[in-house]
Parts: structure tokens; C-alpha cells; sequence
């Protein structure tokens, strides 16, 4: 099984260059001035246009209205939009339909019950991406370091792509992927050395120990 690795909360050139060295999949850009990662649509901009071709750059976005998804549409080349906020079903499908591109929708878990919602917003958006859910009163909706207990999901049948995220790191993505069969992970606080710091060595370890979980035969 291939294990595709997306890291986000890229902010320099730097980044760029560390998450393509690596070997992740997608590169993600967020749009969300409470964020130590928050970076300006310009600064965005400049960004993707160093991304190599095959890496996916993903503007993740916070409960966004038309126009702010109509400047960084219109001006940096996105290839999926992140929603990581409180969007209802009828948002998502309408921001898909809207601006043509493939649409991710952060689901936040804590218990059991928070799996309900899964099944409506996977009729109406292209990829799943499944975070710890944010602490009462956090500032951000992701981006806390946090993990749930990746059981609740360990074995689920899924009827769109998933990415499993939330307080993973190079120590233990490994694990995750083995509990949850997740071929898809995200990272982002998990390869930092400050907030809103990446390392590119914490990059390559997490890239080189999510793809080699994923290289191990099930049996």
C-alpha cells in the first residue's frame, strides 16, 4: 500500500523545497490569520509557483465566503480546497460546484458520536480528511497537536479517499497508518520545531516512516 503524505503549513520557500525532497504528495497553504502558519494570498502565490509538477498544493480555508475563495482561485494555483471549518454539506457542495475544484473536508473527532457526520459530507466532497477534534474554546480548528483514538475508525469502509490527521509525527505515523489502514496522512504542528517553524528533517523522517509503514505486508 502506498501511503501519500501531505504536509501543511508551509510558509517559505524552504518548505517548499524540503516537502518535494522528501517525496510528500500534496503541500498545503493556509489561509487563516489566527494561525502561526497563516500566509497572505501573495505569499501563497509565490509558493505554489516552486512546487514541482506533482506535488498538490491545497489552500485550506476556515468557514471562507465567496470572495476570499474567489481571490485565491483567481490567483494562486490551487489544485484542492481544504474546508476546515463548520461548513455545512450544502457549502461544501456548493463551494465544489462553484469553482470546479476538488474538494477536502476536514471532519474533527473525538468520540464515537462524531462519526455521524461522515457519510454527508463524503456524498458531497472528493476526499475526507479526518482530524482530532479542537479543544473547547482553541483558536484554531487544526493545527493542535492533537490526536484521537484512531480505533474509532480502524477498520470503517469509506466511499470517498480519507486522510488521517491530528497530532501525528515521525514516532508514530507508523502506528497509525497500521491501526486505521489509512493511505493517506497529513501533518503539520508534528514536523515543527516552533509553531509555524518547519523542519525539513522532522519532514523527511515523518515522509520516510508514513511510506514505510505503508511498504509492510499486511497479513
Amino acid at each position: 500500500m502506498e501511503v501519500k503524505v501531505k504536509i501543511c503549513g508551509l510558509s517559505k520557500p524552504a518548505d517548499v523545497e524540503a516537502v518535494a525532497k522528501a517525496g510528500a504528495a500534496y503541500a498545503g497553504f493556509v489561509f487563516f490569520p489566527k494561525s502561526p502558519r497563516n500566509v497572505t494570498v501573495e505569499q501563497a502565490r509565490d509558493l505554489a509557483v516552486l512546487a514541482p509538477v506533482g506535488l498538490a498544493k491545497v489552500a485550506l480555508v476556515v468557514n471562507p465566503d465567496n470572495a476570499l475563495l474567489d481571490e485565491i482561485c483567481g490567483r494562486v494555483a490551487i489544485d484542492i480546497l481544504q474546508l476546515h471549518g463548520k461548513e455545512s454539506p450544502e457549502r461544501v457542495a456548493e463551494i465544489r460546484n462553484r469553482y470546479g475544484l476538488p474538494v477536502m473536508k476536514a471532519v474533527g473527532v473525538a468520540t464515537a458520536e462524531d462519526l455521524g457526520q461522515l457519510p454527508a459530507y463524503e456524498r458531497v466532497c472528493d476526499q475526507i480528511l479526518v482530524d482530532a477534534k479542537a479543544p473547547k474554546g482553541a483558536d484554531l480548528p487544526g493545527g493542535n497537536g492533537l490526536a484521537f483514538d484512531w480505533r474509532l475508525i480502524a477498520g470503517r469502509r469509506w466511499s470517498r479517499p480519507w486522510m488521517l490527521a491530528g497530532g501525528l509525527g515521525p514516532d508514530n505515523v507508523a502506528r497509525a497508518v497500521e491501526l486505521t489502514g489509512a493511505s493517506q496522512v497529513d501533518v503539520s504542528s508534528g514536523v515543527e520545531s516552533a509553531p509555524g517553524q518547519k523542519d525539513a528533517g522532522l519532514i523527511s523522517d515523518f515522509v520516510r516512516a508514513a511510506q514505510s509503514a505503508g511498504a509492510i505486508p499486511k497479513l
